[in-house]
């Protein structure tokens, strides 16, 4: 494979394809701040226009206001131009009268709760609400969301009610998202999954999706979306301060990611190129979704994506233990020394 990695990327068996650096759209829905809605429609502009126009949503994110926000800056926009993905298992409804918001880190979102729903008819009726909110007739991708404790609903209700949907031609590829490498690999091998989108848990600080996932998506032809590459937050600007996994960083984590930080500076690389670049080691991997806040943040994401990473900085991370010595990297053939 080339890096780094250019074109379409199909998605397992299916005909969908999706460039290998995608947005996600969690901040549009005010995760964690407050974002207007002009800002919003001007960083999905800004990533369609510099070809990240793999848009990767949720009902979850905002309670339904990041798809309600896609959806406005997409208007007017061939369908074919974008790929789209959005997720089932929470169903959206309106706050009961006295009934308080579960923020669940979004702010000054529309009055709406989170209810899990893996019957037929709530998969359906949570995707035919989310196509309203986009303002679209159909999506390319539709994930299970974070059902690692809805295990024995999923495996009765959910995932079979979103097959029919593939098999009657309303979605092209389906899987599960969550951060869970080993549930997602037990997924992978009992059930019949075009994709997966794995946050958080195959970069420069986590290799437990080398362990389990990753082999058993090689094996059965599913395609991999790394979510997460930055931790969180830790690999983007490793601070005392910076969260990882959505907490604080253990102070052994955070030196770690401070040494890859130096590694990354004698070579005159960002520590940020090198986590976006890491995960396309893997041969099951096709794609990354990247969050972004503004249209900065996403002119800053695609330069990092094609950022030049000379091998020499790969090979000096496994010589000082910073990563395994038996985990794939992306080589270029280039030698540049320190």
């Amino acid at each position: 494979m080339p890096y780094p990695p250019t074109g379409p990327r199909r998605l397992g068996r299916t005909t969908v394809t999706v460039p290998p650096l995608g947005l996600g759209c969690a901040p549009l829905g005010n995760l964690y701040r407050p974002l207007s809605g002009q800002r919003a429609t001007e960083t999905v502009r800004t990533a369609l226009r510099l070809g990240a126009h793999h848009l990767d949503v949720a009902p979850h994110y905002g309670v339904g206001l990041a798809e309600e926000r896609l959806g406005a800056a997409l208007r007017g926009r061939p369908r074919e131009s974008y790929t789209l993905a959005t997720k089932v298992g929470r169903r959206l409804r309106p706050l009961a009268p006295g009934e308080r918001p579960d923020p669940q880190g979004y702010t000054d979102t529309p009055p709406r709760a989170r209810e899990w729903d893996f019957t037929r008819d709530g998969i359906r009726a949570t995707l035919e609400a989310s196509l309203e909110r986009l303002g679209v007739d159909a999506v390319d991708i539709v994930y299970l969301h974070d059902v690692e404790d809805h295990l024995p609903e999923v495996r009765a209700t959910g995932f079979a009610a979103l097959a029919e949907l593939r098999e009657e031609g309303v979605v092209r590829a389906i899987g599960f998202g969550m951060n869970h490498s080993g549930v997602l690999a037990r997924l992978v091998t009992d059930l019949d999954v075009d994709v997966v989108l794995c946050a958080g848990r195959w970069t420069l600080l986590e290799r437990t999706a080398f362990e389990d996932l990753l082999p058993r998506c090689a094996e059965r032809g599913t395609s991999v979306v790394v979510g997460g590459v930055y931790n969180s937050g830790l690999l983007a600007d490793p601070g005392e301060h910076a969260p990882y996994d959505y907490r604080p960083v253990p102070p052994p984590v955070l030196a770690r990611a401070r040494r890859l930080a130096a590694v990354c500076a004698r070579f005159g690389v960002p520590l940020k190129a090198a986590a976006l670049r890491f995960p396309f080691a893997h041969p099951a991997v096709a794609a990354a979704v990247v969050g972004a806040a503004s249209p900065e943040e996403v002119a800053e994401n695609a330069a990092l994506f094609t950022h030049d990473i000379p091998d020499a900085l790969w090979h000096t991370l496994v010589e000082e233990g910073l990563l395994g010595a038996d985990l794939p990297l992306p080589l270029t053939g280039t030698g540049a020394e320190a």
